[in-house]
């Protein structure tokens, strides 16, 4: 019983990762648009 959760577990965990790497790959244009304009106006600003 205890050995079935632990591995619900692990599958949700996977599922989860899973998720993250999906939205992160169907996003990555805008976020690497975001990344790069935050920085570049850091530099800019005197930081």
């Amino acid at each position: 019983m205890r050995n079935n959760k632990k591995g619900m577990e692990m599958v949700q965990v996977g599922i989860l990762i899973a998720i993250a790497i999906g939205i992160g790959l169907i996003f990555k244009n805008q976020i690497t648009e975001f990344i790069n304009g935050t920085f570049s106006n850091l530099m800019n600003s005197g930081f």
